[in-house]
């Protein structure tokens, strides 16, 4: 699809801002780069953008929303349930190997209605089991990682339906690069952007570090009245992660948030969802949960129930919180006014919590601690990690000292 060569300039930027600031792909470090066949231009630019920055070799992992679907379709449940070897060998390799892991989303919110939920869930449960050093490495530190957004046709139909499909997609081009802060064709400024971005999260999270929090109220006019409580051990990150080693990186981009892992055993309350939830391809909408003694005790949806009921089915932490997460009214992604349908951008417009895995990094010492002794800490532990949205303008969070 053809766009404007201002635009395309803008994407080259975007590429190497991704690559050495969302990545920060060093010298001879290998890359592995998925992304759907429909964002191939994209992924084009990302891969001259990694080899020009002195990737040693980059592995390009493609998808198709229309032929995953229709595996979905046909398949019977049984072989979700299997992970392949190939894909295992691929994926516990890449890692093994110290690879930055980079993954585009620009997937249709709806490319999978009506899929049996079993299936996504059955798939992401061999996948964990089957690829523990892929996983692993995201999770404790190991390697780097970064999620960024690319403009698919069917995407783009979706948050913009009033436009013919190619102005819709530049349409939405600029609401990511936006969000991203690529405000012009030039690389080295847009990094700088970022640093600066990183750098005006330390006075938040030194704040928030220093307060002692045992736990946080919330309340708006949606019907959300909960409260979740946190850890003494607890530690609140964002602007940006670094691996064991020191080495900093921008694992979602863009982000806004500020956040940290609660006490898995402590959230009482009616939470309401302010946006939609985009999950795999099927979209959640006007859902509530309930909770009582950090558990998942109720919950339903005016749509997707049974996309929400799988997911809170996953496993018994799945039932739990993995993160609660912070966004200033402010957030440039607020600001644009568009509903993206994507929690990558939605999460980063509204407060938001998320079932499921909670961070190692969010735990004092949590890197060099083993699953096992997290989750007695009180960190939540999960084949999934879900966040969904319940900021709105009106939301009001009391925080509770452990001082009383």
């Amino acid at each position: 699809m053809a766009i404007s060569a201002a635009l395309d300039a803008r994407l080259d930027a975007y590429a190497q801002l991704v690559i050495r600031a969302g990545c920060n792909l060093q010298e001879g470090q290998e890359l592995f780069l998925s992304c759907d066949i429909a964002c191939a231009d994209f992924a084009r630019k990302l891969m001259r953008a990694a080899y020009e920055a002195g990737a040693s070799d980059v592995t390009l992992r493609w998808s198709d929303e229309l032929c995953t679907r229709m595996g979905y379709e046909y398949k019977p449940l049984e072989m979700f349930e299997r992970f392949p070897d190939w894909m295992a060998l691929l994926q516990n390799g890449v890692a093994k190997r110290g690879a930055a892991l980079l993954f585009v989303t620009s997937e249709d919110p709806q490319a999978l209605d009506g899929i049996d939920p079993r299936k996504r869930v059955a798939w992401r449960k061999a996948s964990n089991l089957a690829c523990p050093d892929w996983r692993n490495g995201m999770d404790f530190g190991r390697n780097v990682w970064c999620i960024c957004g690319a403009a698919s046709p069917a995407w783009a139909a979706r948050v913009f339906p009033q436009l013919p499909v190619d102005q819709a997609v530049e349409r939405l081009w600029e609401a990511i690069l936006h969000t991203v802060r690529v405000d012009g064709p030039d690389a080295t400024a847009a990094i700088a952007a970022w640093e600066a971005h990183r750098a005006s999260f330390v006075a938040r999270r030194a704040w928030l570090n220093g307060m002692g929090l045992d736990s946080l109220h919330y309340r708006n006019s949606l019907g959300t009245d909960f409260t979740v409580g946190l850890l003494p051990g607890g530690i609140w990150q964002g602007g940006g992660a670094e691996i064991v080693t020191g080495r900093e990186f921008f694992p979602n981009m863009p982000t806004e948030e500020v956040f940290s892992s609660p006490d898995r055993n402590r959230a009482d309350g009616l939470v309401v969802a302010s946006m939609p939830l985009n999950h795999n391809g099927a979209l959640v909408r006007n859902f509530w949960i309930r909770f009582e003694a950090g558990r998942v005790v109720d919950f339903d949806a005016a749509m997707g129930r049974d996309v929400l009921a799988g997911i809170i089915g996953t496993d018994e932490g799945a039932r739990r919180l993995g993160e609660v997460a912070l966004i200033p009214c402010t957030s440039p992604i607020k600001q644009t006014g568009v509903l993206f349908l994507n929690t990558l951008f939605d999460e980063n417009a509204a407060c938001h919590l998320a079932l499921g895995m909670g961070f190692p990094d969010c735990y004092e010492g949590g890197l060099e601690m083993s699953k096992d002794s997290l989750l007695e800490a009180g960190v939540n532990d999960s084949a999934t990690h879900v966040d969904f949205m319940i900021g709105t303008d009106d939301l009001e969070i009391t925080g509770h000292c452990r001082d009383g």
